[in-house]
This record gives C-alpha cells, structure tokens and sequence, in this order.
C-alpha cells in the first residue's frame, strides 16, 4: 500500500487512547491516525467511585490537546454504522474513508434491578451524597449493595461498601449494617484466593458482611435472595448496572449487542475492522484488560503496516486496584506464570487503576507536568514494571518512604 496506512479508531477512552500510543510506537510514520469520538474529554471513570467520600475525583484531560501530541486527527462525531465493503465508517454526520478502524466505543448501562440506586461512574456524586447523609442523620441502618447476575465488573461494589462502612464509623455510627450480595463464589473470585482472602479481611474488618452464592432478583416489585426465596431485608439498596453494547450496524453483534472478534481484535468476517474494550463480546469489563486488547489490535494493525512486529493474541492479565476506605489493596490474577497476588504496595507500575502498557506512564506524564506547570511533553513509551520481581530495589525503596510517611 501506497502512503501510511489510514487508521480510524472510533472512541475517546481507553481503547482509543492505547490504540493510538501503541501505533505510534509500534508503526510510527507507517500509519497516519485519526480519532473519532462525540467526546471533548478523557474521563478517568475508575476513580469516580470516591467522589462522594471525598477520597478521588475522575481526572479529565482535553482530547484536543492529547490529539495534538499525539500526532492524530480529532474529528467530533459518534460510529453508528460499518460499510465494511466499502472500508468507511458511518457517523451521524456522514462517512469517513479508512484503512484500518478500530472500534473502542465503550458500552452502555442499563439498571439490573427495579427500584433500587443504580451506581455507575457517571451517577451524580449528590444522589450517593443523599444516601451518607442519611446514614449520618440516623435515618439508614441497614444498607445493601448488590452485584447481579451478568455484572461485568463487581469491583466498584465492594469498594462503595468498605467506603460506606469506614465512612460510617466516623460518623459515630457503629450499629449500621452493611452487607454485599454477590452470585460469586468468594468476593473477587476473578482475581483468585489470595485476592479473594485478602479482600475478605478488609470486608471484615470494616464490619461489612458478605453473602456469596447469593443471586438477587425481583418478582411482583420485591427483591428477594436465590436460593431460597429470603426477602432481601434493607433500608436502602445499592446495586451495580449491567452492561449492554451499541450494536453498531455493519458488524456482528452477540445478543446484547456486543462487537464479536478474535484474541487479535479483529472483527469476525472481516479483514479491516478491529474491537477492542467494552464494546466486544469479552465478559469482564475493565479498564486494563481494554487496554491490553488494545495493544494486541494495534500490533495486528502496525504488522498490516509494515512494522517489524510479530503480533501477539490478548491473553488476559487482571490488575486492580481496591479503595478499601482504608487506603489500597493491589491484585493481580493469575496467569500463565503468577498466581493470584494482593499487596498493600504497587504490583504493577505505574501505580495507577487502569494498568495500560502505555497509557499509564502517559497519563502519569501529563499529570506531572501539569502539576509542575510544564506544557505536558510526555514520552509515550511503553512502561509496565512489577516492582516486586524487576525492581525489588525500587520496591523497598517505596515501602521505606511509605513508612516514614506514616511515622
């Protein structure tokens, strides 16, 4: 082919972002990028749990600006259709030409159970406010918080539990009852047993009980736990949403309206599209693993390029990063060479809640220079360290400041 390779990546969040550091790293000169996203900024979502405890706010940096640095063309718009055949992307505003097109839309929400507070990263901080206002005047003592059947993503249910519960003790209220719900068969089986222990010794030690094996449904406006038909007995009610897809038009789609695609990405039944995130068929929605789709798409696409690049498939690695009101605790699941970890240190670096190879130590870049004053001029290069096994110095080193901090 003729020229640079013209890749259109469709989302501005975390596919989007690591699509397009990873090709500029990856291909280079070989591709000329363009972003296309209805959005004006990138939201930090992970942290947005903390908001109403005070503990965190979702971060925001300007898409025009990160566009400019990375070399990429930003066109407002949304994906609404793929003419495959004709290698254009269909917006609400007409059609864009492309090599290449990368699909990171995110996916949708929809609430699992009736009558209940649905969280989501973009809730009102106020609606969750009114609930800790209520909890500090009295008026709540039992709080509930469910992860239902088909919840792509249970983390921010246990986050807002602990957070709730230690929020609660400064109240003075020690008598308020909190309890998760969950269908899993350990709190955060995902991440494995030694995860899974460790965040039962938080959950226990904030006084938040837990029911696993417990399936939480709704028949005739009441909600009650299978097995067993047991009314579920609570003031108020916190539950997680499902996710549900966008079902773009001119690509196939699963029953929820997820995009189906291979380990590579690449969109079934065609030779130029690619998924990655939240909009695929894959179970577990999570900001890391996004992004490590991501990179196996844009190594499949810089390879199409050129690139001396041997493209590798997406072999799933969980990392996370539980606010447990209390401070952190780090996981990792287990892969083909690590079993299940959990640490009150960093696992991964840089030590941040989304764990992309490299738009972690971008972000962290910016930040820093934003912090400092400095025009950002981060260097996009692709930093991912586990200080325990490749920088055992580095972790002591942390570990010993952490401590001093303390004291």
């Amino acid at each position: 082919m003729a020229g640079p390779v013209r890749v259109l990546v469709a989302g501005g969040g975390v596919v989007g972002l690591e699509t397009l550091l990873a090709l500029r790293d990856l291909a280079g000169e070989r591709v000329r990028c363009t972003l296309l996203t209805p959005e004006r900024e990138f939201v930090y979502r992970p942290m947005a749990v903390a908001q109403p405890f005070a503990r965190g706010r979702a971060a925001r940096h300007g898409l025009d600006a990160i566009a400019q640095d990375l070399g990429a063309e930003l066109i407002e718009g949304r994906l609404v259709e793929v003419d495959v055949d004709a290698r254009q992307a269909v917006t609400e505003d007409g059609r864009l030409d492309y090599d290449a097109l990368v699909i990171g839309i995110g996916a949708g929400s929809e609430p699992a159970l009736p009558h209940v507070l649905t969280w989501t990263p973009e809730s009102d901080a106020e609606v969750y406010g009114g609930l800790l206002r209520d909890l500090d005047e009295g008026y709540t003592k039992r709080v509930a918080f469910v992860v239902p059947v088909g919840v792509a993503w249970p983390l921010p249910g246990y986050e807002l539990a602990l957070m709730t519960a230690w929020q609660a003790r400064s109240m003075g209220h020690d008598d308020v009852q909190i309890t998760i719900y969950t269908p899993e068969e350990a709190p955060l089986a995902l991440f494995g047993a030694a995860a899974s222990t460790a965040v039962h010794d938080d959950l226990d030690q904030a006084g938040v009980q837990v029911q696993t094996g417990a399936v939480v449904t709704a028949s005739d406006g009441r909600l009650q736990i299978e097995p067993g038909g047991r009314p579920l007995d609570a003031q108020r009610i916190v539950a997680l949403p499902r996710a549900v897809g966008h079902a773009i038009r001119g690509v196939p789609n699963d029953d929820r309206g997820f995009v189906v695609c291979d380990a590579h990405g690449q969109v079934a039944g065609t030779d130029t599209v690619w998924a990655a995130g939240d909009a695929t068929n894959f179970p577990i929605k999570q900001g890391g693993l996004a992004a490590q789709q991501a990179d196996a798409a844009a190594e499949a696409i810089a390879a199409r390029a050129g690139a001396d690049v041997e493209p590798k498939p997406f072999r799933p690695v969980l990392r996370g990063v539980l606010l447990t009101g209390r401070g952190q605790q780090w996981m990792r699941g287990p892969d083909d060479t690590h079993e299940s970890a959990a640490a009150r240190h960093a696992l991964f670096w840089p030590p941040t809640k989304i764990a992309g190879r490299y738009l972690a130590p971008y972000l962290a870049a910016r930040d820093e220079a934003e912090a400092l004053g400095r025009a950002p001029q981060p260097s996009g290069h692709a930093v991912q360290l586990d200080l325990e096994r490749e920088l055992p110095a580095a972790a002591d080193a942390l570990r010993s400041a952490r401590r001093r901090a303390e004291d």
